[in-house]
């Protein structure tokens, strides 16, 4: 008994072949982020009411009696002039 050739063997190998895989291609290596304008404000909004938590308080009362010094012409002399601008140097640490 003879057994002819029912088709080429090379059809079956094709399928047994495997084709290479590409790797794939690099992005950039940098990362970006961008936020929209109602972020950004409400960002600035957040951050100006932790920058006014962390103030110290304003005395009212001692505001008040400053206020009411200074508007009696007599209150401001040499001495007083002299006192807060040494006292203003030493802020600043002049």
């Amino acid at each position: 008994m003879t057994i002819d050739k029912l088709g080429p063997i090379d059809s079956i190998s094709k399928y047994n072949k495997t084709e290479k895989v590409s790797k794939p291609k690099k992005k950039d290596s940098s990362d970006s982020i961008s936020f929209s304008e109602e972020a950004r404000s409400k960002g600035e909004i957040y951050k100006a009411t932790e920058e006014a938590k962390l103030a110290p308080e304003v005395r009212l009362d001692r505001v008040a009696e400053v206020k009411k010094k200074l508007e009696d012409p007599a209150y401001i002399d040499d001495k007083v002039v002299e006192s807060v601008a040494d006292s203003v140097l030493d802020l600043f640490q002049i």
